[in-house]
């Protein structure tokens, strides 16, 4: 099975982030993590859109004729 078949694992970076303590950052490490943190947002929710705009075109074109 190739690696890509795999189920992915649930210890992914955001996991990671989740359980590292906060107490040990300063407020400027803070913000600059929140302001890391939007931009992967960002980032993911406009392959979100772009995925589902590519899934709506495909589904239209696919989609059967009524007659």
């Amino acid at each position: 099975m190739d690696e890509d078949d795999r189920p992915r694992a649930r210890s992914d970076a955001a996991s990671q982030l989740a359980l590292e303590p906060l107490d040990r950052l300063s407020q400027d490490e803070l913000a600059e993590r929140i302001a890391l943190l939007e931009s992967e947002i960002a980032r993911i929710k406009a392959h979100r859109d772009k995925v589902s705009a590519h899934r709506a075109a495909a589904d239209a074109l696919f989609k059967p004729r009524s007659t």
